[in-house]
């Protein structure tokens, strides 16, 4: 015995209309490129002391560690 086809439409329609409310901002808010008052540092500021050539030559070197070319010398 199957429902009316209006009575599934009139159980349906809430549950459809409700599917998008509980969408939940998933992006923290920034304010002036800050976020939660602390600045936005790019790597070479923190952990290299704002020194973009010697992160340039961290980066390079582990490149040239991960390839495989470089590694087996046949």
């Amino acid at each position: 015995m199957t429902p009316n086809p209006r009575i599934r439409v009139m159980l349906l329609a809430p549950l459809l209309l409700l599917t998008g409310c509980l969408e939940v901002d998933q992006h923290p808010p920034w304010i002036h490129g800050e976020y939660a008052g602390k600045p936005d540092e790019r790597h070479f500021q923190r952990r290299f002391h704002n020194d973009r050539l010697a992160w340039w030559a961290t980066v390079e070197n582990r490149n040239g560690l991960q390839n495989e070319y470089n590694r087996a010398n046949p």
